[in-house]
């Protein structure tokens, strides 16, 4: 027999992991905005993106659908307690896309919607690694209740996390300019990516040492026999993939760094899997406690099945036809 709700959260863990990796890189150019020196270059980084970007975050609302439909306890615990940084990412994310838009066709004021874009990629990253943060380390939770204060989403670890991600988005988006850039914006994106790099996978193994000590079953998991030998793959691979990063930022191989930069992402999200497993609350609300009527599940099931290969062909196919160099002499406008 299927076992529905471990199915769900697999299908959703996969959702937010496509999110991060495809609005990341994205967010990750609004990040070093501000970075990249001429107009030509910011023209350029922004067509690298244009055909791209509104569909990366379809990702983002098949997640948060459908956490609400398939674990809706764990909707009601979560967003009670994760309301101001989730209410500051929308925000964000809405005066970015709006930003995107206006600064080709208000070149007047120009200056104002690249600083938009640059602080909405900025603060949409910091609040999606706060909730994250805020997540991994537990809520204050009784019964089928957050019992927590409004400010409990602000902590050390919070902080850290979001600070860890804007590192991490920015690799992502300074790896996507050197896969697509040419002349003075890839030589600057190899500068800003090796930079980038470092202070990732220094946060890297600054979460992976603090996370631990937020919880005994966590450094259980990682820390004791046999389970020791069934996780060393995650931090074995991430040094292999770490190594490969800094030979194609070296070697300057542009096809390199990109793809090494999204197994990071991916290996640091299994990393997180197995820490938390089998819990969607941490410490409090398992998967199986939280899933909806395996009715109501079965029945979504069926439209995901339909859905989800769907958007991944059309995602597939939009990277492919808008593949290869940017030519900087045409693109969105």
């Amino acid at each position: 027999m299927i076992d529905l709700p471990t199915v769900w959260a697999c299908i959703l863990a996969f959702a937010v992991l496509v999110y991060v990796v495809l609005d990341g890189f994205d967010l990750g150019i609004g990040i070093v905005f501000p970075l990249l020196g001429k107009e030509e270059n910011r023209a350029s980084a922004m067509n690298s993106v244009a055909p791209v970007w509104d569909g990366n975050e379809t990702w983002l609302i098949l997640g948060g659908g459908g956490l609400f439909a398939a674990f809706p306890l764990a909707y009601a615990v979560l967003m009670p307690a994760l309301y101001a940084p989730m209410i500051a990412m929308i925000l964000a994310l809405i005066f970015r896309g709006v930003a995107f838009e206006y600064r080709w066709r208000d070149p007047a004021h120009r200056s104002f919607w690249d600083r938009g874009f640059h602080l909405g990629s900025l603060a949409a990253t910091c609040s999606q690694g706060i909730v994250l943060g805020t997540i991994v380390q537990g809520i204050d939770v009784e019964g089928r209740a957050y019992v927590g204060g409004w400010w409990d989403w602000v902590s050390p670890f919070s902080v850290m996390c979001g600070i860890a991600l804007t590192a991490g988005y920015g690799l992502l988006g300074t790896t996507w300019l050197v896969l697509k850039a040419t002349g003075d914006l890839r030589e600057r994106a190899y500068v800003l990516a090796r930079v980038a790099g470092i202070t990732t996978l220094v946060f890297i193994g600054v979460v992976s040492l603090w996370m631990p000590f937020l919880s005994p079953e966590i450094a259980a998991r990682w820390f004791t026999f046999p389970q020791l030998v069934f996780v060393l793959p995650v931090p074995t691979l991430t040094a292999v993939l770490a190594g490969l990063l800094g030979w194609g930022l070296i070697a300057r191989r542009d096809a390199v760094p990109f793809p090494a930069s999204i197994g990071l992402f991916g290996l640091c999200f299994a990393g997180l899997g197995i820490g938390l497993y089998p819990f969607i609350v941490p410490g409090a609300i398992s998967i199986q406690e939280a899933a909806a009527p395996d009715g109501s599940l079965r029945f979504m099931l069926v439209g995901a099945l339909i859905l989800l290969p769907m958007i991944l062909a059309y995602t597939a196919y939009s990277y492919w036809i808008f593949r290869g160099k940017v030519d900087p002499d045409s693109g969105y406008h």
